[in-house]
């Protein structure tokens, strides 16, 4: 498998696509995207991870509401993962992660994962290179075990946004009222770790691609919302579900 090497990837959509076109195709996704996660909830056999990964301003949360807030809430969760507390700190590392994987049935969304565990703590050198490696092997086997006997679906998107989209966002959040609220002083700080950060993922795309990343173009929340869903769309199809029959 080629290297992913993300200088190489654009962040915006091809000039060819049409914004409008690409926007009434994304409603129509998200459409169809309500009955299949209907069908899932109801069939009771299967269950879908969705992984979020990306810089600070890359549009997590926006993601997670353009997409998946067509589904029904009783069906989808989402956990946003933070810095751990010293209760999960005194466990190992996937141990808060396991806590919230999905139970059959249901979708379940990781805003940030268990990639901040060999991630971040490279960034800020909490872990050394051994350690880190030990901990991406881990990880593999723990998507295994949730893909081979929970029938867990597995979705892994690394938002890529370009470092000037994320100072004109973080910018935003320092004069737009509805933005005020996200503003973090420390995200500027670790803006300025972007090439050390690019690395780290990098070599997460190589070690842990059993499960295969999507790179999806951020600069645009609609050309990022459209890739997701669509990708989130075809994963669902490709079940082949069929609602159960009436209870005896």
């Amino acid at each position: 498998m080629k290297k992913i090497k993300l200088k190489d990837i654009d962040t915006r959509a091809p000039k060819s696509l049409d914004k409008q076109e690409t926007k009434e195709e994304l409603a129509k996704i998200l459409e169809g995207l309500d009955e299949l996660q209907n069908l899932l909830y109801a069939e009771g056999k299967h269950s879908i991870l969705v992984i979020i990964q990306g810089m600070d301003a890359s549009g997590k949360d926006g993601l997670t509401r353009d997409v998946f807030t067509s589904m029904n809430p009783q069906g989808v969760n989402v956990y946003s993962f933070k810095e751990p507390t010293q209760h999960e700190l005194a466990h190992d590392f996937l141990w808060r992660v396991h806590q919230n994987t999905p139970a059959k049935g249901m979708v379940q969304i990781f805003n940030r994962s268990h990639y901040e565990d060999v991630l971040v703590t490279r960034v800020h050198g909490m872990i050394d290179d051994k350690t880190a490696r030990q901990r991406m092997q881990a990880i593999n086997n723990f998507e295994q075990l949730l893909t081979e006997h929970n029938d867990t679906h597995i979705l892994k998107f690394y938002l890529h946004i370009s470092p000037e989209e994320q100072k004109k966002r973080l910018e935003e959040r320092l004069s737009e009222p509805s933005k005020m609220w996200k503003y973090n002083a420390n995200d500027f700080k670790e803006a300025k770790l972007w090439d050390n950060y690019m690395g780290y993922y990098e070599e997460i795309f190589d070690k842990c691609s059993d499960i295969p990343w999507h790179i999806i173009p951020a600069d645009q929340n609609w050309y990022k919302s459209y890739l997701v869903a669509q990708k989130l769309e075809e994963l669902l199809k490709s079940l082949k579900m069929k609602y159960p029959g009436m209870k005896k």
